[in-house]
Order: C-alpha cells, then sequence, then structure tokens
C-alpha cells in the first residue's frame, strides 16, 4: 500500500471551506511561475539578481545564446510582468520588474540550496 495517501477517506469539510472561500484566481501566479520554469528565462532572471541591468548582448553571452534568442527570452520575462527594458542609445537594456521578483529568485534558490543538502543527509 502507498504510505503516501490517506488509507480512508474522511474530508474535514470547514477546513475545505475555508479554504475554498479564500482561495483566489491564481492563473496570473501559475503564468508567473511558468515564466520561471524555463532553465534559460531562470539563469536570465537570476543574472538579473546580481547586475541590476543587462543589455542583450550580455545577457546573450551569460547565457551562451544570440542577440536573438536572447532577445526573445528577454521579452517573454517582460511581457510576464517579471522583466522591463528601456533603451539608451543603440543598446537596449532589461532590469527585473521590482523587488518581489529578485527576493522570489532569492528565495527559490536558497530553498533548492536546502533541499540539496537535505536529500545528501
Amino acid at each position: 500500500m502507498d504510505k503516501e495517501i490517506c488509507e480512508i477517506t474522511k474530508v474535514n469539510e470547514e477546513a475545505v471551506e475555508r479554504v475554498q472561500n479564500q482561495m483566489p484566481e491564481l492563473t496570473d501566479l501559475a503564468q508567473f511561475f511558468k515564466a520561471l520554469a524555463d532553465e534559460t528565462r531562470l539563469k536570465i532572471t537570476y543574472a538579473l539578481t546580481i547586475e541590476e541591468s543587462l543589455c542583450v548582448c550580455d545577457v546573450a553571452t551569460v547565457i551562451g545564446s544570440s542577440n536573438a534568442t536572447a532577445s526573445h527570452h528577454l521579452r517573454y520575462l517582460k511581457d510576464h510582468g517579471l522583466a522591463n527594458s528601456h533603451r539608451k542609445g543603440k543598446m537596449v537594456y532589461y532590469a527585473l520588474a521590482d523587488s518581489h521578483v529578485k527576493q522570489l529568485v532569492e528565495i527559490a534558490y536558497e530553498h533548492s540550496k536546502e533541499g540539496a543538502c537535505n536529500e545528501k543527509n
């Protein structure tokens, strides 16, 4: 028998009702995490936690891609509210949209490191 599931079904209706009454619409949040689920976009986002602003060519070099590929990923991050851009002459620079994005990436990274430590024990 699987030890990860209940052996009987007994629903705590009060708890379920409280959760259902407080559950917000999570579609936008799911899209936010989906944007970060791609390793390349996550690398870009992490790079932007280190440097406040990077141009497209900098990002392309960091991720080892063409400028077109970097631009595509940056545009995706921007379209999903994780980054913003500004032009300086002929250069386009990207930064994280706000401190929340930075905090989430940093916290997720710390959590992943803790998980790796726990797996070794």
